[in-house]
């Protein structure tokens, strides 16, 4: 059994009722334990709300509703604005983690007990950070630096609302998501507000060793990715590096002046 009295786990959850309970009782199961369950909710179709009480019902958590879809920022907001507890984890209905998990969310926890200026630390990634410094367990520092060129626009990707432990008053510090705007534009913005304020946080390196992702037909990944994100041509995919790299590195001077 593991015991996480001071962690607030927050879920965020949208027309996905049965992979919130595959995840709800994953933890009933592994005997794990959280100073309190909250679960946010983007105004899921009719369809999956009944479901939704049920599980409120049978797992005891604390259901944050929407009367109307306000998108990923809004759904993150209103569900921190409920945690009670010094740290968050956060983590999305989809996302189910394997034994290892709880082992590496404890060295975590006692990471940021130990180091008040750790601001988050991430378990899960599409890739592997490319600049790392070795702590300890099998977890590095993330290391930002305008002056790494060869490591291309991935490395403003130091945050990301995969799966990660974070202290609760993280949005006193780096400010709320951006509400009315696209996901993938949420989770940009927040990254570069990451990034202007400045930050220490931890990445564990075997990050697919974690948690996996779990998308089916019956209940698909609710977000939509375009075309020049998702093509792989060498000219788009050369372009696209490009582009990104230009744009992030000019944003970030704006985000810069903002703050």
């Amino acid at each position: 059994m593991y015991i996480f009295e001071e962690v607030s786990l927050l879920i965020t959850h949208y027309n996905r009722s049965k992979s919130l309970e595959r995840l709800l009782q994953y933890f009933v199961d592994e005997q794990l334990v959280f100073g309190e369950i909250i679960v946010s909710d983007d105004a899921s179709k009719a369809e999956y709300q009944p479901h939704l009480k049920q599980l409120k019902e049978k797992y005891s958590f604390k259901l944050v509703s929407a009367p109307v879809n306000k998108g990923l920022g809004n759904n993150i907001n209103k569900g921190q604005d409920q945690v009670t507890k010094p740290y968050t984890l956060y983590i999305q209905e989809d996302f189910l983690p394997k034994p290892l998990f709880f082992e590496k969310l404890q060295v975590a926890l006692n990471f940021m007990n130990a180091d008040k200026g750790i601001d988050f630390i991430r378990f899960y990634a599409y890739f592997k950070y490319p600049h790392l410094k070795p702590v300890s367990d099998g977890f590095s520092e993330m290391i930002f630096n305008h002056s790494y060129i060869w490591e291309g626009y991935r490395k403003f990707y130091l945050y990301s609302d995969h799966p990660h432990l974070r202290r609760s008053n993280f949005h006193d510090k780096f400010g709320r998501y951006d509400e009315g705007i696209k996901p993938d534009r949420t989770e940009y913005n927040q990254m570069m507000k990451v990034l202007a304020k400045g930050t220490k946080s931890y990445f564990y390196d075997d990050f697919k060793s974690l948690l996996d992702q779990l998308n089916s037909e019956e209940e698909p990944s609710t977000v939509k990715r375009n075309f020049w994100r998702n093509n792989a041509g060498f000219f788009i995919s050369f372009t696209r590096h490009l582009y990104r790299y230009l744009r992030f590195n000019t944003e970030l001077l704006i985000f810069k002046f903002r703050k």
